[in-house]
């Protein structure tokens, strides 16, 4: 069966080595190459990269346009594989895929539709998430369900974490979906609508911690926001990083939320917040190296005693 592979970031990578492994890809489908870092050097997307190496024929239009489709019907691929390409296909251009299109969902849907599942799950404090291959449909995410697995969570992954496993476990589950396609053994189930739970795109500001929430949630956005846009909050009006830290949420001082309480050898430094106490492992001043507690507190006099976030700024 051929197949033409869509995807842009390196979640997608494992999919496309393994599918271009066992099965004919033709073509691969990725966004343009973009100017990044500091000398701001134009470089292509991971998927590009792998595609060349393998010598796979790839694609990178600005837009999904007539040019576009005549480009993809050359290839008469069978069947479109995505993996976090960024755009969503029209009728016309799934229309050229005589099986259709398959999509690799990093959630148990129909929880969590949308563009942020992996942080999502995290931010609701869900106790499983999971990878889910989906038909490709008009609208984004209701396609039916060719194949699930379920993945239990400990309330310590973060972003980071949880997206290097959705990379590596979802590339045999992706395979194994599409030769259930190809041999015709595929069994899709429709989502249950009633069940249905959206997210949106994370934005920068979404990192900005406010004091007065609960220890809980602080720790969720600390993990759901590695490695962007980053928990963050002030101190002595300087952007301040909250890499890594934990949850005391029985733990009280009495103090004012966003206060630094003190110091605990085995947990951390102590923050009050609304509703508990939040212990920081890991913390960063702008433009200084990230530090653990301990080794923080020994070169930032005034820290204990300290309130952060009263002069944030919401940088864009």
């Amino acid at each position: 069966m051929r197949i033409l592979f869509a995807g842009t970031p390196e979640i997608g990578a494992p999919t496309l080595e393994l599918l271009s492994d066992r099965f004919d890809v033709v073509g691969v489908l990725t966004a343009p190459d973009r100017s990044s870092g500091r000398g701001r050097r134009v470089s292509p997307s991971p998927i590009a990269e792998i595609a060349e190496k393998r010598g796979i024929p790839t694609y990178k239009p600005e837009r999904l346009d007539a040019q576009a489709r005549r480009d993809v019907t050359e290839l008469r691929a069978e069947l479109l594989v995505c993996v976090a390409y960024g755009r969503i296909f029209g009728p016309r251009f799934l229309g050229l895929f005589p099986r259709g299109g398959v999509n690799l969902h990093p959630s148990l849907l129909p929880r969590h539709r949308g563009p942020a599942p992996i942080p999502a799950a995290i931010l609701a404090g869900d106790d499983e998430t999971g990878l889910t291959v989906q038909m490709l449909a008009e609208k984004m995410d209701v396609g039916d369900i060719v194949v699930q697995e379920r993945v239990p969570l400990l309330g310590t992954e973060t972003t980071r974490t949880l997206t290097t496993l959705a990379a590596e476990r979802g590339a045999p589950l992706v395979a194994r979906a599409v030769a259930m396609i190809e041999n015709g053994t595929a069994e899709l189930e429709p989502q249950d609508e009633s069940k249905a739970t959206y997210c949106r795109l994370i934005r920068k500001d979404d990192g900005v911690i406010d004091w007065s929430r609960g220890a809980v949630e602080i720790d969720r956005m600390v993990r759901a926001y590695d490695p962007w846009p980053r928990a963050r909050t002030t101190f002595s009006g300087v952007d301040l990083t909250i890499r890594a830290a934990r949850a005391l949420p029985d733990s009280n001082s009495g103090a004012e939320p966003g206060v630094v309480t003190g110091m605990d050898n085995d947990s951390g430094i102590l923050v009050q917040t609304g509703s508990g106490l939040l212990a920081v492992r890991e913390l960063q001043l702008a433009s200084r190296k990230p530090l653990t507690g301990n080794v923080f507190l020994n070169g930032t006099p005034g820290f204990i005693g300290s309130r952060l976030g009263s002069e944030l700024r919401r940088n864009e």
